[in-house]
């Protein structure tokens, strides 16, 4: 799960969905690989707190507590300020693993696409490492969405096959707002990338790669 930018909903889309696909029968886990929060920030309220709520995990199971950083900075950026050891992509992906009864998993990453993740890599380099079955990428549904989104996608054009698709959700996105329907018409019609704005859609479209 990665995301246009910082604040672009990726918690709020992989907690609902979360809930949506457990509802549904199926095991879920979720993963945030490295957080980062301004200091003072309640546990429950962190990214990691969050996705622990929606799928009944603790929140150290879903993000290690030494990848937890108290600045509101890139997670190498605040491993710096903070004096830790440097984070390392390879290190990211073999903390991210999964219970043995898990029927989906969802690795949230942090900020935008090329944000950094690591000192070594970014959303990109992360996913080339795990190899996700399916990218999702989170987008505000408003101005701008068009650059943001094919700017992204782009980027991302390493991990995508036609067996691991790029699936757009556009959040907050509202039918009756003219700009809105144009750019997911835009997006899906003239870019031909696979759109989404609704949540239960969004459910669907996974349980129906799984069968």
């Amino acid at each position: 799960m990665a995301g246009t930018g910082t604040e672009v909903g990726k918690t709020w889309v992989a907690s609902g969905l979360a809930r949506r696909l457990q509802s549904a029968g199926l095991t879920v886990a979720a993963r945030k690989p490295a957080q980062s929060d301004s200091p003072g920030t309640d546990e429950e309220e962190t990214d990691a707190g969050r996705l622990a709520a929606a799928t009944g995990a603790t929140p150290g199971e879903v993000c290690p507590r030494h990848r937890w950083y108290p600045l509101a900075m890139a997670p190498p950026m605040a491993a710096d300020a903070l004096g830790r050891e440097p984070v390392r992509v390879a290190d990211l992906a073999a903390e991210t693993t999964w219970p043995p009864s898990v029927e989906v998993g969802l690795v949230e990453t942090a900020g935008g696409v090329r944000s950094p993740l690591a000192h070594d890599g970014d959303t990109v380099a992360l996913g080339l490492e795990i190899r996700p079955d399916a990218v999702l990428l989170v987008a505000p549904a408003g101005l701008g969405v068009l650059h943001a989104v094919r700017v992204c996608a782009d980027a991302l054009a390493p991990l995508l096959t036609p067996a691991r698709p790029l699936l757009v959700y556009l959040n907050h996105h509202d039918e009756a707002d003219d700009l809105h329907r144009r750019n997911r018409r835009w997006l899906a019609e003239r870019w031909g990338l696979a759109v989404c704005t609704d949540l239960d859609r969004l459910a669907a479209a996974i349980l129906a790669r799984r069968l």
